[in-house]
C-alpha cells in the first residue's frame, strides 16, 4: 500500500495518480485491458471499467482507482491509444489531468 503525504506524493517523491474511465465515450475496444489488465477490465456490457486494488470492478460513474507506480507506463499508453479518448489519469493532489483527452 502506498502512503500519501500532505503534498500528494508517495514515499519516493513521486506524484500519486488516479485513473477513471468515462463510459459514455468508451468504444469497448479493450485496448486498456490489453495494456494494463491489473487496472482495467471489460464488463459484460462491453465497456471498460477500472478495478480496485482488490481486483473489484468499479462500476459507479466516475469511479477512480490509484495508478500503481509500476503500471504507470501501461496506464499512460492506454490513455494515449484509447480510440474513445475516455481514459483520464490525474494527480490525486490537485486533480490535474496528466494523461488523457484533457491533459495539457
Amino acid at each position: 500500500m502506498t502512503v500519501q503525504n500532505e503534498a500528494g506524493t508517495g514515499p519516493e517523491g513521486r506524484e500519486l495518480l488516479e485513473v477513471w474511465i468515462d463510459q459514455d465515450l468508451c468504444t469497448g475496444d479493450g485496448i486498456c485491458a490489453q495494456y494494463a489488465p491489473e487496472v482495467f477490465e471489460l464488463d459484460i456490457d462491453g465497456l471498460a471499467y477500472v478495478k480496485s486494488g482488490d481486483d473489484e470492478l468499479l462500476q459507479a460513474p466516475g469511479a477512480t482507482t490509484p495508478v500503481p507506480p509500476t503500471l504507470l507506463r501501461d496506464v499512460a499508453d492506454s490513455a494515449k491509444e484509447c480510440p474513445g479518448d475516455c481514459i483520464h489519469v490525474r494527480r490525486i493532489s490537485d486533480s490535474v489531468e496528466v494523461y488523457g483527452p484533457d491533459a495539457a
